[in-house]
């Protein structure tokens, strides 16, 4: 109990040290008109010391598929709150969240994620967050993609659920190719339902790319499948 306690004190205390870090550079260089690299750049420096502080390594393959000229949709799994953490130091590229609009109303926080150039919708209407995803996507800067956890939630058993299909529709609508990564690891090192972190491994699998050109709104569900069978077959367990 005493050794949970001090986990506990130990990351909520980095936690604010972290966030008040890279929060005051970002609304600084907010002003100058920023496109949000700057600010993505800081929330892998946020990243890094919340897996360091909590004893966590990554293990990362498939990093040579990439194309850091090019925009990408890219759809994970979602098992932990330390994958956002893992997939922005792993990855390499610059991406933005697909985020709730409500975060917005969180006290400098919002000020900043809205800084980092991230997508807002509205989830009580999907057609209307249809539309903010499609436009957010056409107005990313040349090499900047966007993240897309496809569960739409954290597993609750460790395996992976079905896939929500609005990232996909977006691919198709704008011709972005989709990039499948599968993460493992992180549910142990940070359960669900758990606030008690654990030292180990998170291990970040880069699927080859996926090109949405040849796929019609009709092959929708095709593509999901696809995209989730890559991920499957890359996911440890």
């Amino acid at each position: 109990m005493g050794n949970n306690l001090f986990k506990i004190c130990w990351l909520s205390f980095w936690l604010f040290i972290a966030t008040i870090l890279v929060t005051i550079p970002i609304i600084l260089v907010s002003f100058l008109g920023s496109r949000g690299n700057f600010a993505f750049n800081m929330a892998r420096v946020w990243a890094w010391i919340i897996l360091l502080v909590a004893g966590v390594s990554l293990n990362v393959s498939g990093r040579e598929k990439l194309d850091k000229k090019r925009s990408y949709i890219i759809i994970s799994n979602h098992q932990s709150h330390f994958d956002g953490p893992a997939l922005a130091i792993s990855l390499g590229l610059q991406f933005r969240w697909i985020a709730k609009k409500e975060l917005l109303k969180i006290p400098v926080m919002g000020y900043a994620l809205k800084a980092m150039g991230n997508i807002f919708i509205d989830r009580s209407n999907k057609e209307i967050a249809m539309q903010s995803i499609s436009e957010g996507l056409n107005h990313l800067p040349e090499g900047v993609g966007v993240m897309i956890f496809a569960e739409g939630t954290r597993s609750e058993d460790g395996s992976i659920g079905k896939f929500k299909k609005g990232g996909f529709a977006a691919a198709i609508q704008t011709g972005f190719p989709i990039l499948p990564v599968a993460i493992s690891g992180s549910a142990r090192a940070l359960p669900k339902n758990g606030i008690v972190f654990n030292p180990g491994t998170i291990h970040v699998k880069i699927g080859d790319p996926i090109e949405t050109d040849e796929y019609s709104s009709e092959q929708l569900d095709d593509l999901v499948e696809k995209v989730r069978a890559v991920i499957v077959a890359d996911y440890l367990g």
